[in-house]
């Protein structure tokens, strides 16, 4: 299927390791230009070499951190200035860490806070004022949007809000043909997916650990013209894991 990205301009937040590098990979694929940013450098610099291996024109790289109140205007200006638009946003950070709701600290929560939740309303805010019809906003979440995950209450307490901002954002932007759309991604063998057992592994439906480039690829499909119809949606990309409808 050709899912119309080619020439197609985009910023993947996160887009240095992980899902974020997944998408970032696939939408090359499809034939898009890509700005990748990460709160780290050198990161950026690895992840625009491999990106740029066999498409050298079509990646462009910064160091961005989402909590940072000036960045979201810095990220979509710069890939204006590369690319001379911006027809799609994937916003993907980082999880809260490990800590229950009661036991982690006022700072963790500010800062995940500023990070995960605030910086992706500016990241969106920013990118739709530069957007036109056809272009496309998809928030990388987690399985916490529906249900809880044992010993992340952070995260427990900021991905459903962020949903229901998306699906809010859906309604507001869908007039100017503009779709938002979150995705849910269950357990994948990158480096923050950690080990599973293969009794944990059995646990999902369909007995293993997604691979990042399915993720990728269910990203790519989302954030293009041949979604033209999906907005404010969830789209869990899982496995089967999520017990919720």
């Amino acid at each position: 299927m050709d899912l119309g990205l080619s020439g197609k301009a985009f910023v993947v937040t996160g887009g240095t390791e992980g899902l974020g590098l997944a998408s970032a990979r696939e939408l090359l694929r499809e034939g898009a230009k890509v700005t990748v940013t990460s709160r780290s450098q050198d990161k950026v610099d690895a992840a625009v070499t491999e990106l740029g291996a066999h498409r050298p024109n079509a990646v462009h790289g910064m160091a961005a951190d989402n909590g940072h109140p000036a960045t979201a205007g810095l990220v979509v200006d710069s890939a204006l200035a590369h690319w001379g638009k911006v027809d799609g946003l994937v916003v993907s950070v980082g999880g809260p860490p490990q800590g229950t709701a009661l036991e982690s600290a006022d700072a963790d929560w500010q800062n995940y806070f500023d990070s995960v939740f605030l910086g992706a309303v500016r990241l969106a805010r920013s990118a739709a004022a530069a957007m036109t019809e056809g272009s496309a906003i998809v928030f990388v979440l987690s399985s916490s949007a529906k249900t809880p995950i044992t010993g992340l209450g952070i995260s427990n307490g900021l991905r459903p809000g962020l949903a229901m901002v998306a699906k809010d954002m859906a309604d507001e932007l869908g007039p100017r043909g503009i779709r938002v759309v979150s995705v849910l991604p269950g357990r994948f063998d990158t480096a923050r997916g950690g080990e599973i057992s293969a009794e944990a592994a059995s646990r999902i439906p369909l007995g293993r650990v997604g691979d990042p480039e399915e993720f990728g690829r269910t990203v790519a499909f989302l954030a293009s013209p041949a979604a033209s119809y999906i907005t404010g949606s969830t789209v869990a990309v899982d496995g089967g894991a999520l017990r919720a409808l």
